[in-house]
């Protein structure tokens, strides 16, 4: 696996969150050494700042000069919970870089993870939330798109709902925006009936989940949406939101999960995009709280990518699924 970080990732503070913290990072590699001690072949390949114009093939000139100027000045405020050091802006442009890195290597036909932070799956083209400033798997997404990739699929597990993601490709049939999430919880969106509206009317995909869902209700959901899903838009790349909250032990998820659980998502979606021909996909780091989940979540992801998927049927019956395929079945043969 490719693994593109920088040290410099480390030097973001957030002074509104406790969770959200520098130690974050050492954790998430410690995630990926573990797996590389364990026998995964793992490389480090330098990792840069994402340039003005990949950032703003999402994110509005207005907003990033906001930004930079907030971070130039010392920091600042943005949200409830998110702020900005005298390096932030930085560390977000570095991480969407490292996000950049990920697309490609995995067009190159490598596996790759972007150990980054702050995460930003709640950034939108104009605004921070949620302790993101960039959105980095948005920025991947569109950037697969410069480089010729005709459909990008993007993929989220983490525990809270991508508003920043599904709000930049909200209308774009050529992203499809795939997520699974706690639900009644932070933000607030992420309902089955927002399926993208225009041209990407059908191009989103929401499961909502009750608190406390384990590994069999996400077996349901990946087998019974998100992978026929998956091949029925046959991606040229996925791009995976890949948070960590959705750990028992997350101190802000109140989910089920086991850290085993990410690897086995990470071994599903790695075969289903060989089944219709994709590159493998490009994991980005997103949320993530406890610090040994985080270590031991990253590890099972990356190893997972090269194990054998799980055999997992969708035999009817969940809720969630059952409401979710309802929703979408009319833009979606395999759902019907």
């Amino acid at each position: 696996m490719h693994v593109y970080s920088d040290p410099a990732l480390e030097r973001h503070v957030n002074d509104l969150s406790g969770v959200e913290n520098p130690e974050r990072f050492p954790a998430a590699v410690a995630g990926v050494e573990e797996a590389e001690r364990g026998g995964t072949p793992v490389e480090w390949p330098p990792c840069r700042p994402a340039g003005g114009e990949e950032i703003l093939a999402v994110h509005e000139p207005a907003y990033l000069d906001r930004l930079r100027g907030l971070s130039d000045a010392g920091g600042g405020y943005l949200d409830p919970d998110t702020a900005m050091g005298p390096g932030s802006f930085e560390a977000a442009a570095l991480a969407s870089g490292a996000a950049c890195g990920a697309v490609e290597s995995a067009l190159g036909g490598e596996p790759s993870l972007a150990a980054i932070r702050p995460p930003g799956h709640h950034a939108g083209a104009g605004y921070a939330m949620g302790f993101c400033l960039l959105n980095h798997a948005a920025v991947a997404a569109a950037y697969a798109r410069s480089l010729g990739v005709e459909r990008v699929a993007v993929l989220d597990w983490d525990v809270h709902h991508g508003n920043g993601t599904q709000d930049v490709f909200y209308a774009d049939g050529a992203v499809l925006y795939l997520s699974t999430h706690r639900s009644p919880f932070y933000p607030g969106t992420g309902r089955v009936g927002e399926t993208g509206e225009g041209e990407g009317r059908g191009f989103t995909a929401n499961v909502p989940l009750p608190a406390r869902s384990g590994e069999d209700v996400y077996a349901a959901v990946f087998a019974g949406v998100l992978v026929p899903m998956l091949r029925e838009f046959d991606p040229g790349l996925v791009v995976v939101s890949a948070g960590y909250d959705a750990h028992a032990a997350d101190p802000l998820g109140g989910m089920g999960l086991e850290a085993g659980s990410f690897g086995r998502f990470a071994a599903l979606i790695c075969a289903a995009a060989r089944e219709v021909g994709a590159p493998p996909p490009a994991f980005v780091l997103e949320g993530g709280y406890d610090l040994g989940a985080l270590t031991q979540s990253v590890a099972a992801t990356v190893r997972g990518a090269y194990e054998d998927a799980p055999e997992w049927e969708y035999a009817g019956g969940v809720r969630p699924v059952e409401e979710a395929r309802s929703a979408l079945a009319p833009f979606w043969k395999s759902l019907r």
